[in-house]
């Protein structure tokens, strides 16, 4: 397999080369966990997901090494907790374990590896004290910062220029700040306020807490070292976050200069009415609500549907044909051949730049020829499918299963057993009804010799 990936930093696409042959290392940029996320934060994972699954599929699964964090510690999560009361361990479980339940849902595995902020603030103290020693950083008003003068490849990702920097998102302008675009390492914390000593050779005392941007640099060098192979995120966080990380991380190397990441790949965002799906607008869908109507496979089969450097137009409409489309998938899978290999063609639309809008015409094709009797077409439009993270269920389960506001399988038996009964009884009228009802939700019963058997339409 040929894999090529669009470079964010170099604006192109490369063939992708690990550094280490025959091993990957990968790093997605992981939620702050003080709310629920939302379908546009879920984006991200399933695309680096699929980015993995695709990975292990090539190079075996022992031999790529993917992790994905938690930031714990941030002032979002704090003004959290104040407000409900409570320590901010109770904000992070709570926010961490939605994230992940959301996310099993959509069919992703988990991560290598999941570090946590605030397993990591050694090594993030130890990343600030070289910089320091190095002169790319320096103390404001209590506060390390970097100084971004002093890397003269700063911007190189974003390819932002200099007013447009000072402009960005999430620049913060103090008067502690020798330059606007400068960015904090650490900042002090309050009293009431988490916080770790810091070390004696700095040149501020007490104690403090990570800016966000340093975070992430620490805990890829801790868990995956010092350059990586493939860094992703969301597009929204090349500039300022991935911009400060790549400046960080490089200047703080201990070998000077090496890149943090051979690859970035970003991801596009979904918008909502027109808008880009932000917290702060409120115009969010979570994963919990739309599950409670669709199946989570729907919800990952509608993510994939455009290409992942695209923004998707998020809808019922979009759900509701990725649903339909897997429909036709499932009916056609059943009880086909589990030992075959994905289809070749499939596999080169996902080396392509992870094209899977490709790969899914791939699937319909393999639909078509399996639909006119080629049985080996079905065996390899099931394991092509399951590269992606998709057929996770037998048929019966597919069109039985549902989503959480659906009737559920109990239910929908006891209504046929009711049925029947009225049947035997002649109350053709209730019988009539029971029917009715179910296909109002969307209920298909079939009556055969063998008794009634029903689906999900």
């Amino acid at each position: 397999m040929t894999l090529s990936l669009y470079d964010s930093y170099r604006r192109s696409k490369q063939k992708f080369t690990p550094q280490k042959p025959g091993e990957v290392t990968i790093y997605c940029c992981g939620p702050t966990v003080y709310a629920p996320p939302h379908i546009g934060n879920a984006r991200a994972a399933v695309v680096a997901d699929s980015l993995v699954r695709l990975m292990r599929h090539h190079y075996g699964r022992d031999k790529v090494r993917y992790a994905r964090n938690f930031t714990d510690i941030d002032d979002k999560i704090m003004k959290a907790a104040r407000d409900e009361g409570v320590e901010i361990g109770v904000i992070t479980d709570r926010a961490t374990q939605i994230y992940l339940d959301g996310l099993d849902a959509l069919g992703c595995e988990r991560p290598d590896m999941a570090p946590r902020a605030t397993e990591h603030i050694e090594g993030m103290q130890a990343l600030v004290s070289a910089l320091l020693d190095r002169g790319h950083a320096y103390e404001g008003q209590g506060h390390i910062l970097f100084d971004v003068n002093s890397f003269e490849a700063y911007g190189a990702l974003s390819g932002l220029d200099r007013d447009a920097i000072i402009a960005g998102a999430r620049v913060e302008v103090a008067p502690y700040k020798r330059d606007a675009a400068d960015f904090v390492l650490w900042k002090p914390s309050a009293d009431d306020e988490p916080g770790w000593d810091v070390p004696a050779d700095w040149p501020i005392s007490g104690r403090g807490r990570p800016g966000w941007h340093l975070e992430c640099s620490a805990m890829i060098r801790s868990v995956l070292g010092e350059t990586i192979d493939i860094h992703l995120g969301g597009q929204d966080l090349r500039f300022p976050h991935h911009e400060n990380e790549i400046a960080q991380s490089c200047c703080g190397a201990e070998t000077g200069g090496i890149p943090l990441a051979n690859y970035w790949v970003h991801n596009g965002m979904l918008r909502l009415s027109g808008e880009k799906m932000s917290k702060s607008v409120g115009n969010i869908e979570t994963p919990q609500e739309l599950l409670e109507r669709w199946p989570g496979e729907a919800l990952r089969f509608a993510l994939l549907s455009a290409h992942y450097r695209q923004p998707l137009d998020w809808s019922d409409d979009l759900i509701g044909a990725a649903r339909t489309q897997l429909d036709g998938f499932y009916r056609i899978i059943d009880g086909v051949d589990d030992a075959v290999a994905p289809d070749e063609r499939f596999v080169a639309a996902l080396g392509d730049d992870l094209n899977t809008p490709q790969a899914i015409a791939v699937l319909h094709d393999l639909r078509n020829s399996a639909a006119h009797g080629d049985t080996a077409a079905a065996a390899r439009l099931r394991a092509s499918g399951r590269l992606l993270g998709l057929f996770g269920v037998s048929s019966a389960e597919w069109f039985q299963g549902g989503a959480d506001g659906d009737l559920s399988a109990d239910d929908i038996e006891a209504l046929i057993a009711e049925r029947l009964d009225a049947r035997k009884s002649r109350d053709f009228a209730r019988a009539d009804a029971i029917r009715d009802e179910l296909t109002a939700k969307g209920i298909i019963l079939e009556d055969g010799p063998q008794g009634v058997t029903w689906r999900r339409g």
